[in-house]
């Protein structure tokens, strides 16, 4: 049986993600097959155009596509694939990335994500889309309930 993620439990998931916690990352929203990730945008985030790096804006889709899957399959999920398509250069205050699950089978859920700026009027400007297979793993031996997993290609959300 799959772990039950709620918000709470979520973003403890998260917070044992070191590289999250590395960018400032935070779930702004979580459930029923969509999750929100934002974080601030800073300058050690940026690449030498002064627009946020392209894999830092990976890291947003992977992250946010793995726990919109998570919010209907459980902790026990990881990244199979994605692709991304940038639209803009991501400039702004805030980023966020808004994911969904597309459809939910047994062993895979297909998500899609937009990824948007925010500025300091508070206005969106979408700047990447994703869409991603994320992979239903069977709870490992020793897996405990509770326990945060680390989200990756090798481990979970």
């Amino acid at each position: 049986m799959h772990q039950h993620l709620d918000l709470e439990l979520a973003r403890k998931v998260l917070s044992a993600q070191p590289f999250s916690t590395l960018v400032g990352a935070r779930l702004s929203a979580f459930g029923e097959g969509e999750a929100t990730l934002e974080f601030d945008i800073r300058g050690d985030l940026l690449q030498q155009h002064g627009t946020v790096h392209g894999g830092v804006l990976g890291y947003a889709a992977d992250n946010a596509l793995s726990f919109a899957a998570g919010s209907v399959a459980g902790s026990a999920v990881t990244t199979a694939g994605f692709s991304i398509d940038f639209l803009r250069p991501a400039r702004g205050e805030l980023l966020r990335a808004r994911a969904q699950v597309v459809r939910a089978g047994r062993t895979r859920v297909v998500c899609r994500c937009d990824l948007s700026t925010v500025d300091t009027e508070g206005a969106e400007t979408l700047c990447a889309v994703a869409q991603g297979s994320i992979a239903v793993l069977e709870p490992r031996a020793g897996f405990a309930a509770g326990t945060p997993p680390v989200s990756g290609r090798a481990s979970t959300v």
